[in-house]
């Protein structure tokens, strides 16, 4: 089991069993989310873990998605990523709550408490961790603007003024920006040749996420990178908008094609362990659509391009 869904304290409950199964306490709402997202704490045995907690009744109703769905989908990428073997997505379950049902997920970041009232951490404030990883990404762009907007994510993030992106990053497009005056300029939007930002473009390509966005990207102090926000994915149609376009079209690396097979061998329609899981979380077409991305990906052995069919990237960005 990952470090990062085992309890600090080791007394046999899990992340999972105690989001699931633990009583769950709402302590206020995050402000500025487009739907009911609230701040929670679980609690069974001994142990209390910080939550997020998203009720189907608090949903805002969307014209390219069905009603009340959103917590599932959620909750369907988690398992994703998970059967990946890749520890992007924070321990996520759908449970009862004050609310009715709906998605309860691991909180990382600083507590509101101590980060400003009711919020979840923005970019600039990290995440507390269990386990050591990977270095972080390189350090801000030459030309980066210091007033991007991106905060804590100019590692990950930046706007230049340039016509490249320079060593060690990746250009994802020309954007219109505000400089001081209010006036409009014309920027490049990039960001970081990572790794962690490689594993999470091809997570969204596989769920079919149709809103990766800056502050969905939580980087931590040990150089982990967690993501969050997957309700608007495993759509039927092709919907992929995100930052992360920098290796369009570029062959897949080793490590995302294993993660690929792993992930097509647990969607088995006989005998795939995640296939039952998805039961109840995604239709039946929606399952069928996932297996086919996969394969394509598998078959095609490269980053998809954007299909031209939809806007390929999300504004704002953050």
């Amino acid at each position: 089991m990952p470090a990062s869904e085992r309890l600090p304290q080791e007394r046999g409950l899990t992340v999972r069993t105690l989001l699931a199964e633990g009583v769950l306490t709402v302590h206020g709402r995050i402000p500025n989310a487009s739907n009911a997202v609230l701040y929670a704490s679980v609690a069974q045995g001994g142990e209390q873990l910080d939550c997020v907690y998203k009720p189907v009744l608090g949903e805002r109703p969307l014209w390219d998605f069905p009603e009340g769905d959103l917590a599932g989908r959620e909750v369907a990428a988690y398992e994703v990523c998970r059967a990946m073997g890749w520890d992007l997505i924070p321990p996520t379950v759908l449970r009862e709550g004050p609310h009715g049902r709906g998605m309860c997920q691991q909180w990382i970041g600083t507590r509101p408490g101590r980060a400003g009232p009711d919020e979840r951490p923005g970019p600039g404030e990290r995440a507390e961790s269990e386990e050591p990883a990977e270095a972080g990404g390189p350090a801000g762009p030459d030309g980066a603007d210091a007033s991007d907007g991106f905060g804590g994510l100019s590692e990950l993030l930046a706007l230049v003024d340039a016509q490249e992106p320079g060593p060690g990053w990746k250009a994802i497009g020309f954007a219109a920006v505000p400089d001081e005056s209010g006036a409009e300029r014309t920027a490049l939007l990039v960001h970081a040749d990572d790794e962690r930002l490689r594993r999470t473009a091809v997570l969204d390509a596989v769920i079919n996420n149709a809103d990766r966005k800056g502050g969905h990207l939580l980087p931590q102090p040990d150089g982990r990178l967690r993501v969050i926000d997957h309700g608007v994915t495993f759509h039927t149609d092709d919907k992929l908008r995100t930052l992360l376009w920098g290796w369009a079209g570029e062959p897949l690396p080793e490590e995302a094609t294993a993660a690929l097979r792993a992930l097509s061998r647990a969607l088995a329609e006989h005998g795939g362990p995640l296939a039952g899981q998805l039961d109840g979380l995604l239709s039946e077409a929606e399952v069928q659509a996932l297996r086919k991305r996969v394969a394509s990906l598998l078959s095609s052995g490269r980053h998809p391009l954007p299909s031209g069919d939809w806007p390929a990237i999300p504004w704002p960005p953050v």
